[in-house]
C-alpha cells in the first residue's frame, strides 16, 4: 500500500469560473466539482492567458461532491477546489480508472465541513504492483467520439418558433407504484424520480404494468421535470408521467424535446408538482414548418449537427 502522493504528482487545477469563460460546444472540457458526466459541465474556448491542464490525468473534487474522481483523456480547464493527479510512472488506462474508484472509496471520511485539500495526498491506496491482475488486463476504451453525424452548423432562431401544448404532441400516462418490498429480480428498467442514469433506479422482473419503448418519461414529483428518452420497455413509478408521441418520434427528436422540457423545471417544486393534468396544458416552444406544424426534420438535423451526436 502507498500514499496517493507517492503514486501521483498532485496539482491544483486552473481555478477558473465558468462565468469568465466563453462557452463553445467545440471547445475543451470544463470540469467542476460535480458527481456526474465525468465532471464536465460545459465546453469552453481556450483562453490566451490560461494554459489548460494536460490530459491523462485524474480530477478529484475537494469540495462539493467531495472525492468525485474522473479520468480526463484530453486537456481541460477546472473550476475551483479541484486537484489534478498525474502518474509519476506510466499507468495503463485500466489502472487510472482503478485509482478513480480507489479514491472514491474514501468519500465517507469527508463532507461539506471537512474537505480533502490537505489530506488527499495521504490517502492510502494499493500500489501499482498490488492492483489485481484482472483489473490490469481489463480492456477499457473511451468509445465516445466528438464527431457529429452532420458536418454543417445549424443555427437556432427561436423568434420564429411556436408554442405547443404538451397534450397536443403526446398522450400522457401515469406510472404505477411498485414498492421495493414487491420487487422481483429481473432485467426490466424501473424508472424512478431521479436525475441520474436515464431515470433508471433499479431493474425488476415485475411485468404487469410495462410501458412501450420509444417514449419520454418525465418526473412530476421528487426531482421534478427530469426528462429521459426510453428506448426499451420499462416500468415507471407513480412519480413518473410517460409521454406517448402522437407523431413519429425518434431518438434525435427525443433528445431535443427532453432538453426543452427540462427548461420548465423552474416552474415546479415540492409544493407545485407537475401532475399529468397540468402537464397536458403546459406549453413548449418548437421550430415550425410553413404549415405551422413542428419541423421534426429540422430538429433532427440540429441534434445530428452537435458534437458527440454519433454516440446517441
Amino acid at each position: 500500500m502507498k500514499r496517493l502522493g507517492e503514486i501521483f504528482d498532485i496539482k491544483y487545477g486552473t481555478d477558473l469560473e465558468l462565468i469568465n469563460c466563453d462557452e463553445d460546444i467545440n471547445g475543451i472540457p470544463y470540469i467542476s466539482r460535480g458527481a456526474c458526466d465525468n465532471g464536465v459541465v460545459s465546453f469552453v474556448k481556450l483562453k490566451d492567458d490560461v494554459e489548460p491542464m494536460p490530459g491523462n490525468a485524474i480530477t478529484v473534487a475537494l469540495g462539493g461532491s467531495v472525492l468525485s474522481s474522473f479520468y480526463q483523456e484530453k486537456p481541460f480547464y477546472t473550476s475551483f477546489h479541484i486537484f489534478c493527479l498525474y502518474p509519476k510512472t506510466k499507468l495503463l488506462l485500466s489502472e487510472m480508472i482503478f485509482y478513480c474508484a480507489a479514491i472514491e472509496k474514501n468519500k465517507y471520511k469527508y463532507n461539506y465541513g471537512r474537505q480533502a485539500n490537505k489530506t488527499l495526498k495521504d490517502i492510502i491506496v494499493p500500489s501499482p504492483e498490488e492492483i489485481p491482475t484482472k483489473n490490469k488486463r481489463k480492456k477499457i476504451s473511451i468509445p465516445f467520439t466528438q464527431t457529429p453525424i452532420l458536418s454543417r452548423d445549424i443555427i437556432l432562431n427561436t423568434s420564429k418558433w411556436k408554442w405547443f401544448k404538451i397534450g397536443e404532441l403526446f398522450e400522457i400516462k401515469k406510472g404505477k407504484r411498485l414498492t421495493k418490498e414487491d420487487y422481483i429480480q429481473g432485467n426490466i428498467p424501473f424508472i424512478g424520480s431521479t436525475e441520474f442514469n436515464n431515470g433508471i433506479t433499479a431493474y425488476v422482473g415485475n411485468d404487469e404494468y410495462i410501458h412501450e419503448e420509444n417514449v419520454i418519461t418525465v418526473t412530476y414529483n421528487g426531482s421534478i421535470a427530469e426528462a429521459f428518452y426510453q428506448a426499451k420497455e420499462f416500468w415507471a413509478s407513480d412519480d413518473i408521467n410517460v409521454l406517448y408521441p402522437k407523431f413519429n418520434l425518434n431518438k434525435y427528436a427525443a433528445m431535443f424535446i427532453c432538453t426543452i422540457i427540462e427548461k420548465e423545471k423552474y416552474r415546479y417544486n415540492y409544493g407545485r408538482k407537475w401532475y399529468a393534468e397540468r402537464m397536458i396544458e403546459s406549453v413548449i416552444k418548437l421550430p415550425i414548418k410553413m404549415n405551422l406544424s413542428p419541423d421534426w426534420e429540422y430538429i433532427e438535423s440540429f441534434i445530428k449537427s452537435l458534437p458527440y451526436s454519433k454516440n446517441i
